[in-house]
């Protein structure tokens, strides 16, 4: 089933302002809240598909990219999700993880602003993200490319697996009871109130290491090495950003890890000029093969076609190769290879090249009539349109 439009998820339009993507989403969190809806699983797949949405719409350079590619900007091939998490692992303990402040704290797998009871859900970290930069020929973004990378970041300590401890030195936080919150009792003037905090002591993990990892000292990740291959999927543009998930940096004490972002860089292809799904060639031609006409050969991104000129093309007149350009991303069908045509007029003739020409001066034929100029002007005005 096709995905529904994150704007439409959340209810809101376009011009909605972050504050009011926030204020939707966090009505949608609670309508489908599985505390209000146990055993309902429509209500968690809505809860959850309000989550991503609003993992896309609340990040400005995510949000930018959906605006201008819709779904097909976060999504690619070979796990590619620019912010999406619907149906890669993402369940509801990473959703109350990632956006409980939200909910000023009080937003956990055990309840939230009155719902159900008690915060039982520890929170986790969430690793940095990386940042990569990868440059593409022409023919790699028709066909679509995978690309390796050997990124230094931070990765799971082999030693404690993550745990940050010696074996399995840890132990419930005597302070918060393992709930990873503390209440405090205040007297105020209109009465007393509770306010409750992330515990200081363990600082809301709910428990506590007895004896850190020699390795890591405590935090579960180390600086180390990965090689992480990206499939790039065809018809990518420059400047995109696509991210894959879970690839950046590892958090600590087995948190969420960070995503890895890669910036796409289009390399200048000597002879074509990119234009969206569209190349454009820019053809001379000699005055004999523009009025006797011939055949020429033009480049596409994998090899030379002969192209058929007619007798008498003028310039400015566009000729298309139907097919030869590039793919859209996540689209059917490819774009054109445009072939803007021009004719070379010599800066210099000798003799009888001049005596030759002369000869044609007077000749009606080789001057143009009113329409024709009205055809040639026409179409370079509409190359300045």
């Amino acid at each position: 089933m096709a995905k529904r439009d994150y704007y439409e998820v959340l209810g809101v339009d376009k011009s909605a302002s972050a504050n009011d993507i926030k204020k939707a989403y966090r009505r949608k969190a609670m309508e489908y809240h599985p505390d209000k809806n146990p055993g309902n699983k429509e209500a968690e797949e809505k809860f959850k598909e309000a989550a991503e949405a609003y993992s896309v719409l609340s990040d400005p350079d995510k949000k930018a990219r959906y605006d201008q590619f819709g779904h097909a900007g976060m999504d690619g091939a070979g796990g590619f999700g620019g912010g999406g998490f619907g149906g890669q692992g993402m369940d509801i303990n990473d959703i109350f993880s990632m956006f409980g402040d939200i909910f000023g704290g009080g937003f956990g797998s055990g309840g939230f602003g009155g719902f159900g009871g008690g915060h039982s859900q520890q929170p986790r970290y969430r690793g940095g993200d990386l940042r990569v930069k990868v440059k593409l020929t022409l023919q790699e973004i028709a066909d679509g490319v995978t690309k390796k990378f050997k990124l230094k970041k931070y990765v799971t300590c082999p030693h404690c697996n993550g745990s940050g401890a010696e074996g399995s030195a840890t132990e419930t936080c005597p302070d918060c009871k393992g709930t990873g919150r503390t209440v405090r009792t205040v007297r105020t003037p209109f009465g007393i109130m509770n306010s409750e905090s992330v515990c200081p002591k363990c600082g809301g993990e709910g428990r506590i290491i007895k004896d850190k990892c020699k390795h890591c000292s405590g935090d579960g990740i180390i600086m180390g090495e990965e090689i992480v291959e990206v499939q790039i999927p065809a018809g990518v543009a420059d400047g995109m950003q696509l991210s894959m998930r879970g690839k950046g940096n590892a958090a600590k004490r087995n948190g969420i890890a960070g995503d890895l972002l890669i910036q796409v860089e289009e390399e200048k292809h000597p002879q074509l000029i990119r234009d969206e799904r569209d190349l454009i060639y820019n053809l001379l031609l000699d005055i004999p093969t523009a009025t006797l006409g011939g055949t020429v050969e033009i480049p596409t991104i994998k090899e030379n076609v002969k192209l058929t000129i007619e007798p008498g093309t003028q310039p400015g007149k566009a000729l298309r190769l139907r097919g030869k350009g590039l793919p859209s991303l996540n689209e059917y069908g490819r774009g054109d290879i445009v072939v803007n045509v021009s004719v070379y007029i010599p800066e210099t003739l000798s003799r009888d090249e001049k005596k030759t020409i002369e000869g044609f001066r007077e000749s009606e034929n080789f001057k143009p009539t009113e329409s024709i100029k009205e055809q040639i002007f026409r179409r370079f005005r509409n190359l300045f349109d």
